[in-house]
């Protein structure tokens, strides 16, 4: 079934590049901001290829909660670059993520992490609606 196989992986691997060359375009290059805020720090990977700078609540591992300091930084880091969403996921406390978007005047959306699949949906699927949902926040 080797055919079978290469079949289904060439048309997964052609399916990420369109949608990579998508969100590379010269469209989302030119977004005022490239800044975004998560309940915790998932997306290090999107950032480096997409050329995107991300602030979390959490750290990675989304354990316990910032300190004072640390959200009155992230309140600041909002602030100065007009962050209008902060995303929480599954795996992060949404009621932190909450607090922060409310003293900045921002909403709560969910981003689904890649590692779960309490969405139901595919990798692919969750991929573009996180990019889809990353770059209506940027607008």
């Amino acid at each position: 079934n080797a055919e079978y196989y290469r079949a289904g992986r060439d048309g997964f691997i052609d399916s990420m590049k369109e949608l990579e060359a998508y969100y590379n375009s010269e469209e989302f290059a030119a977004l005022p901001s490239r800044s975004f805020v998560t309940g915790h720090a998932a997306f290090a990977y999107l950032c480096r290829d997409f050329g995107l700078e991300q602030r979390s609540v959490e750290d990675v591992f989304a354990e316990g909660e910032p300190s004072a300091r640390q959200l009155m930084e992230l309140i600041d880091y909002c602030r100065e670059n007009g962050v209008s969403v902060i995303f929480a996921e599954e795996m992060a406390s949404p009621e932190v993520s909450q607090t922060l978007a409310d003293e900045v005047g921002a909403r709560v959306e969910t981003i689904c992490t890649m590692e779960s699949a309490e969405d139901g949906l595919t990798y692919l699927e969750r991929m573009k609606s996180n990019l889809e949902k990353i770059f209506d926040s940027m607008k």
